[in-house]
Protein backbone atom coordinates (compact mmCIF):
# COMPACT_ATOMS: atom_id res chain seq x y z
CA UNK A 1 0.00 0.00 0.00
CA UNK A 2 1.19 3.72 -0.96
CA UNK A 3 2.57 5.71 1.97
CA UNK A 4 -0.75 8.19 2.50
CA UNK A 5 0.35 11.60 3.44
CA UNK A 6 -1.57 13.52 6.18
CA UNK A 7 -2.11 17.05 6.89
CA UNK A 8 -0.77 19.22 9.46
CA UNK A 9 -1.81 21.65 11.16
CA UNK A 10 0.64 24.05 12.48
CA UNK A 11 -0.29 26.67 15.69
CA UNK A 12 1.98 29.64 15.39
CA UNK A 13 4.72 29.92 17.19
CA UNK A 14 7.27 33.17 16.83
CA UNK A 15 10.87 33.26 15.98
CA UNK A 16 13.04 36.46 14.89
CA UNK A 17 14.43 36.17 11.24
CA UNK A 18 18.18 36.55 10.74
CA UNK A 19 16.97 39.52 8.18
CA UNK A 20 14.84 41.16 10.82
CA UNK A 21 11.36 41.02 11.53
CA UNK A 22 9.20 38.86 13.95
CA UNK A 23 7.82 35.94 12.22
CA UNK A 24 4.79 34.05 12.88
CA UNK A 25 6.31 29.65 12.41
CA UNK A 26 3.92 29.33 9.94
CA UNK A 27 4.12 26.20 6.88
CA UNK A 28 7.69 25.03 6.49
CA UNK A 29 10.15 21.70 6.54
CA UNK A 30 10.57 22.39 10.15
CA UNK A 31 7.14 22.41 11.21
CA UNK A 32 5.10 20.59 8.80
CA UNK A 33 7.72 18.60 6.63
CA UNK A 34 6.73 20.79 3.56
CA UNK A 35 9.42 20.02 0.58
CA UNK A 36 9.08 22.87 -1.75
CA UNK A 37 7.30 26.09 0.26
CA UNK A 38 7.09 28.06 3.02
CA UNK A 39 4.71 30.14 4.35
CA UNK A 40 4.87 32.67 7.64
CA UNK A 41 3.45 35.96 8.94
CA UNK A 42 5.94 38.77 9.49
CA UNK A 43 5.27 41.82 12.30
CA UNK A 44 7.57 44.46 10.94
CA UNK A 45 6.90 47.55 13.78
CA UNK A 46 6.86 51.04 12.98
CA UNK A 47 10.30 52.84 12.56
CA UNK A 48 12.09 49.48 12.16
CA UNK A 49 13.63 47.95 8.90
CA UNK A 50 15.05 44.58 8.12
CA UNK A 51 18.89 43.85 6.91
CA UNK A 52 19.57 43.80 3.17
CA UNK A 53 19.26 40.82 1.86
CA UNK A 54 18.87 37.68 -0.65
CA UNK A 55 17.04 34.32 -0.72
CA UNK A 56 19.75 31.91 -2.51
CA UNK A 57 17.79 30.04 -5.48
CA UNK A 58 14.25 30.72 -4.46
CA UNK A 59 11.93 32.92 -5.21
CA UNK A 60 9.69 34.97 -2.36
CA UNK A 61 5.78 36.26 -2.51
CA UNK A 62 4.51 39.06 -0.06
CA UNK A 63 1.34 39.95 0.60
CA UNK A 64 0.37 43.01 2.88
CA UNK A 65 -1.99 42.39 5.00
CA UNK A 66 -2.19 45.79 6.71
CA UNK A 67 0.23 48.79 7.01
CA UNK A 68 2.87 50.19 4.99
CA UNK A 69 6.52 49.54 3.99
CA UNK A 70 9.37 50.45 1.21
CA UNK A 71 11.38 47.65 -0.19
CA UNK A 72 14.75 48.73 -1.41
CA UNK A 73 15.51 45.68 -4.03
CA UNK A 74 17.98 45.35 -6.92
CA UNK A 75 21.68 45.58 -7.22
CA UNK A 76 22.38 47.62 -4.69
CA UNK A 77 19.53 48.34 -3.59
CA UNK A 78 19.14 50.88 -6.25
CA UNK A 79 15.39 50.45 -7.01
CA UNK A 80 12.48 51.56 -4.37
CA UNK A 81 8.40 50.45 -4.35
CA UNK A 82 6.10 51.50 -1.59
CA UNK A 83 3.63 48.89 -0.89
CA UNK A 84 0.16 49.14 1.14
CA UNK A 85 -2.53 46.69 2.74
CA UNK A 86 -3.68 44.59 -0.03
CA UNK A 87 -0.42 44.87 -2.48
CA UNK A 88 1.54 41.95 -3.28
CA UNK A 89 5.08 41.62 -4.27
CA UNK A 90 7.29 38.89 -6.16
CA UNK A 91 10.94 38.58 -5.39
CA UNK A 92 12.78 36.31 -7.63
CA UNK A 93 15.42 34.03 -6.54
CA UNK A 94 19.02 35.78 -5.71
CA UNK A 95 17.04 39.70 -5.80
CA UNK A 96 18.96 41.52 -2.90
CA UNK A 97 16.17 43.42 -0.99
CA UNK A 98 15.17 45.26 2.27
CA UNK A 99 12.10 46.13 4.39
CA UNK A 100 12.20 49.76 5.63
CA UNK A 101 8.63 50.41 8.24
CA UNK A 102 8.62 54.54 8.22
CA UNK A 103 5.35 54.16 8.87
CA UNK A 104 3.23 54.49 12.23
CA UNK A 105 1.63 51.40 12.39
CA UNK A 106 2.80 47.85 12.30
CA UNK A 107 3.16 46.39 8.85
CA UNK A 108 1.67 43.15 9.01
CA UNK A 109 1.82 40.46 5.55
CA UNK A 110 2.54 37.18 4.55
CA UNK A 111 5.63 35.60 3.47
CA UNK A 112 5.76 32.68 1.24
CA UNK A 113 9.09 30.97 -0.26
CA UNK A 114 9.88 28.05 -2.78
CA UNK A 115 12.50 26.99 0.20
CA UNK A 116 10.82 25.02 2.50
CA UNK A 117 13.66 25.78 5.02
CA UNK A 118 12.81 28.39 7.64
CA UNK A 119 16.30 30.30 7.18
CA UNK A 120 18.38 28.22 5.65
CA UNK A 121 18.90 30.18 2.10
CA UNK A 122 18.80 33.52 3.90
CA UNK A 123 22.06 35.45 2.88
CA UNK A 124 22.67 38.63 4.76
CA UNK A 125 24.30 41.68 2.45
CA UNK A 126 25.85 44.29 3.76
CA UNK A 127 24.09 48.08 3.53
CA UNK A 128 25.38 50.41 0.78
CA UNK A 129 26.69 53.66 2.88
CA UNK A 130 24.31 55.88 0.15
CA UNK A 131 21.16 54.16 1.58
CA UNK A 132 22.25 54.08 5.18
CA UNK A 133 21.40 57.82 5.91
CA UNK A 134 17.37 57.50 4.62
CA UNK A 135 16.51 54.46 6.29
CA UNK A 136 15.70 53.53 10.03
CA UNK A 137 18.82 53.40 12.08
CA UNK A 138 18.77 49.82 13.20
CA UNK A 139 17.10 46.58 11.96
CA UNK A 140 14.41 45.00 13.87
CA UNK A 141 16.36 42.84 17.25
CA UNK A 142 19.53 44.85 16.58
CA UNK A 143 19.07 46.95 19.63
Amino acid sequence: MEDQKQCTVVRTGQYEGIQGGLFGAGISAQSAGATGLCLHRLVMPAGTRGRPHLHEGHESAVFIQSGRVDVWHGEGLAEHVVLHAGDYLYIPADTPHMPVNNGTEDMVCLVARTDPDEQEGVRLLDLPAWLEAQVSPLPVGAG
